[in-house]
């Protein structure tokens, strides 16, 4: 038997290209005879186009185009296209290429400028003359799903573009029956990704053979060059879309179309030279889609051991301007909620409402860590208000592992019925428990009080949906010199695909990792498929990887019994070789396989399937799979500046079967990162007009190495039946519980019953003067 890579802590094949300076990304492009492009962008969040003048701009030296909307032909000055409709979402508005009446959100696409460099273009926005007739803008969430907001559509006669209600049991039997009912309201604000690399386009037009090159730092290359084909009216074989090394990509990158992967085709086609437009900061603050806000009104009945009876949540989600993503984000924080608790009657339901500020699509979490949030702050309201340990009131609730599949009875995103295929959440919650040391915490707690240290500890469990179709496929080849190329559907952002799809195919072929060659992102390398999002790279295209390495396995043992004369059964790969069993020295190379199976004189062998030692698998899972976990950390605030320092942070983590523990532990590093960031440093600030007031990192704070702790993880294995490997996702695992994590730890700290995320040094001391006040001064809900 050879070296078994499946299950390895391998370091990641693509780091020494990477932190030497030889990665290729979208501004490394550089192609001769370039153009550079810039965007004109609406500085009002609402207001109605008067006139648009670029003759001035267009006579500027070294311009060599400008486009407003008068100068889109159709389709491409129609509304982009609608990516995930959904019956109840009745108002599906999506944004024009470049405005053509209105503008609907600060930095909304106006004109966009072609020049000989990026300065040419930028002096030459100062050019155009736009004249606006302002109008009001609708910012506050709960003003915008009312019926006296101003209009963000006025076509639609209203802002809420869609009302959805899911219901499990009888929820208002169980609340009436209820001895205890406890009220919240939740509020998650605005984030966004602040991927180190923003959004960027280069498009090459060879106009004798009709071909589009696209360079695209995107989380969706097929979709986009599908798209790109359908709109510019080409065939798809025509049109190549290239996802390089893409320096973040947290969802937002998924979204197709943003406006400038239309516009920087359609000046390349037109100019007949390259185009390229890379987005700088300011603008990715204002025109890359962001996430998070929404306000729950949400309540729990419990019995008197705290036995959930019944939970019913109704909730604002804020779209912004248009709603191109679908209600992806609510729905899955509509469903994530439930957790991993038995609740026997459930009533969810939410307004998606527009707004005049930018759009809404799905950023790391998706809604789960709204779910999450609001479901560990009833669990620990309800503990505290019936005097039963944090942990012991969850463990009386948990679903239990003799339960699966489990039945929630509600829809999840993928219109599939949400069933949890697996999972051992005691024993998650026992394990994170134990690292954290939750036994001696009061304690430790109680020292540490006696001294002035204001400490918490906080603890919050969650399921995380992952995994979900349609379908993803894989082309496995070996060249006759024994080396192994894949080319895979999905596109790399820095998961690590590059290593665990080598490693899956390393132990299918019996060779080393370091022979496999992954190729991902690229159109032109392999043609079908969907994209990177969503906790599914792992679990769909792994599967795909897997299924095309077993194929290519059996065609090698098939004509190597021929080469060296044995039953397909009697024959072993290993060390790059095949070799009978028990006689090693009977052997042929893989290579040596790779050229038989392409003969070129002679006559075919009757089990001959084809040229090449190659095959093509496509993965399509019959519904999600979820994953589990619980995060638990130890905090201390400084209560008179409001700092935070996280002392500790423990993720136990159910992703299935792992394929390598170091990428995975990477995964959740970085996730409770972005979770930290987003629990206490990382707001948009609009002000009342719609102007974003943090469009920098001086104002928008981003948690450093100084903040993030080095995160200790422990790991429960309970395979997914729903796939070959056994596999689940774990892209978004570190950040989902997050918020929820450092919430409960303050509460435990200050006495605070925090209801909002996020927090802030000025916020947290703002509760804890609420909290020191006395009783008579403080308004409790009930």
């Amino acid at each position: 038997m050879g070296t078994r890579w499946f299950g390895e802590r391998i370091r990641r094949v693509e780091d020494p290209r990477l932190l030497t300076g030889r990665g290729t990304y979208v501004d490394d492009i550089q192609p001769p005879n370039l153009l550079h492009g810039a965007v004109l962008r609406s500085p009002h969040a609402r207001a109605r186009i008067v006139r648009i003048d670029a003759s001035g701009a267009r006579a500027m030296p070294g311009v060599a185009a400008v486009y407003t909307h008068a100068d889109l032909p159709p389709p491409l000055g129609d509304p982009l296209p609608r990516l995930i409709p959904h019956p109840t979402l009745v108002h599906h508005k999506t944004q024009v290429a470049l405005a053509a009446e209105s503008v609907r959100h600060v930095g909304e696409p106006v004109a966009f400028v072609v020049a000989e460099s990026r300065y040419l273009a930028e002096d030459a926005l100062e050019a155009i003359e736009v004249e606006y007739d302002l109008l009001p803008a609708v910012v506050d969430l709960e003003t915008a799903a009312g019926p006296d907001g101003p209009l963000v559509h006025e076509d639609a006669g209203t802002n809420v573009a869609a009302h959805y209600t899911q219901r499990v049991g009888d929820p208002e039997g169980a609340f009436a029956r209820a001895p205890h009912v406890f009220r919240e309201r939740i509020r998650m604000d605005r984030g966004t990704a602040a991927s180190m690399e923003t959004r960027g386009v280069v498009a090459i037009w060879d106009a004798r053979m009709r071909n589009l090159v696209i360079y695209d730092s995107t989380q969706s290359p097929i979709p986009i060059r599908n798209g790109l084909a359908r709109l510019f009216g080409l065939p798809q074989n025509n049109v190549r879309v290239i996802a390089p090394d893409v320096g973040g990509g947290f969802g937002p990158k998924i979204m197709m179309f943003y406006p400038e992967e239309i516009l920087v085709p359609l000046a390349a086609m037109r100019l007949g030279r390259p185009v390229k437009w890379i987005e700088d900061r300011r603008e990715n603050f204002v025109a890359t889609n962001q996430e998070r806000e929404q306000i729950h009104d949400v309540e729990i009945a419990v019995d008197d051991e705290g036995r959930i009876l019944g939970v019913r949540t109704v909730f604002l989600h804020d779209a912004g301007a248009y709603i191109a993503y679908g209600l992806i984000v609510p729905i899955v924080a509509s469903t994530t909620l439930v957790g991993p608790y038995r609740i026997p009657n459930y009533h969810c339901e939410f307004k998606a409402a527009f707004t005049n500020k930018t759009q809404v699509s799905p950023y790391r979490g998706a809604g789960r860590p709204h779910g999450v949030f609001i479901m560990e702050r009833l669990m620990d309201r309800v503990a505290r208000e019936l005097g039963i340990d944090r942990a012991e009131v969850r463990r009386r609730n948990l679903i239990q592992p003799d339960e699966f599949p489990y039945d929630t009875g509600l829809i999840y995103q993928d219109n599939a019925p949400l069933i949890y295929d697996s999972g051992n959440y005691p024993a998650v919650l026992k394990k994170a428990l134990e690292m954290i040391g939750y036994a001696l915490w009061p304690q430790r707690q109680a020292e540490a009080r006696r001294s002035g240290r204001a400490v918490g500890l906080g603890l919050a469990l969650y399921v995380e949906g992952t995994g979900i179709g349609p379908y993803e496929g894989c082309r496995i080849t070996v060249e006759p010199t024994g080396k192994v190329f894949a080319a895979t559907s999905v596109g790399t952002q820095g998961q690590g695909h590059f290593t665990v799809f080598a490693q899956i195919i390393a132990d299918a072929l019996g060779v080393d990792v370091r022979d496999v060659t992954v190729t991902t992102g690229d159109t032109a390398a392999f043609g079908w498929g969907t994209g990177t999002f969503a906790s599914r790279s792992a679990v769909v295209a792994g599967n795909a990887v897997a299924l095309a390495g077993k194929a290519v396995r059996e065609k090698t043992l098939t004509v190597a019994s021929g080469l060296l004369e044995a039953s397909p059964d009697d024959l072993e790969l290993a060390g790059g070789k095949v070799f009978v069993r028990g006689a090693p020295a009977r052997s042929v190379t893989l290579g040596e396989v790779a050229s038989a199976a392409n003969p070129l004189r002679g006559t075919i062998p009757k089990e001959w399937e084809g040229p090449g030692l190659e095959a093509s698998r496509y993965f399509a899972p019959l519904r999600g799979s979820f994953a589990g976990g619980c995060h638990a950390a130890i905090i201390e605030v400084d209560k008179d500046t409001g700092a935070l320092r996280v002392e500790r942070y423990v993720v136990v983590h159910d992703c299935g079967t792992v394929i390598n523990p170091m990428i995975l532990d990477g995964q959740i590093q970085g996730g409770v990162a972005q979770g930290i960031g987003g629990a206490f440093y990382e707001r948009l600030v609009y002000d009342e007009d719609g102007q974003l007031l943090t469009q920098t990192f001086m104002d928008y704070l981003l948690p450093t190495a100084a903040e993030v702790p080095k995160v200790e993880i422990g790991h429960v294995e309970t395979p997914s039946p729903l796939n070959p490997l056994g596999v689940k996702g774990a892209g978004e695992a570190g950040v989902i519980p997050a918020a929820a994590v450092i919430a409960s730890a303050l509460d435990d700290a200050l006495g605070t019953r925090v209801t909002e995320m996020p927090l802030s040094h000025s916020r947290l001391l703002e509760l804890l003067r609420g909290a020191e006040a006395p009783a008579a001064d403080r308004s409790v809900p009930s």
